[in-house]
């Protein structure tokens, strides 16, 4: 089981595209859900903040083994996220990923993950 919390800056005038973005992977949850299943992705969460005048956007995932990498999916929804990561996302910066110090999963939940 992977468990990650990266940090991705957006690049500079993105903010408005961003809203966008979240919003349709919002407004199209239902094929977004569909897509996580074939990356054995058990929990993705998006947060946002504005620190020191840079927007970043963190991922939060809990994802299992073998999955499908979302760069080669042909899912249409797959397809426009990545075009919205393009665009928005600052190539110029590396992503931060952040360190793992306590993992709490209940041993049920973590039976269902497998």
């Amino acid at each position: 089981m992977n468990i990650e919390l990266t940090r991705f800056r957006v690049k500079d005038g993105k903010s408005a595209v961003v809203d966008e973005w979240l919003a349709f992977l919002n407004d199209n949850m239902k094929d977004v859900l569909v897509t996580l299943e074939g990356e054995k992705m058990y929990v993705e969460t998006i947060f946002r903040e504005t620190l020191d005048g840079s927007e970043y956007l963190y991922w939060y995932s809990i994802q299992g083994e073998g999955g499908q990498e979302v760069e080669t999916s042909t899912h249409w929804i797959d397809e426009k996220h990545m075009a919205y990561w393009q665009e928005c996302i600052d190539p110029g910066f590396s992503p931060v990923d952040l360190s793992t110090a306590v993992v709490m999963i209940p041993e049920n939940v973590k039976k269902s993950m497998k």
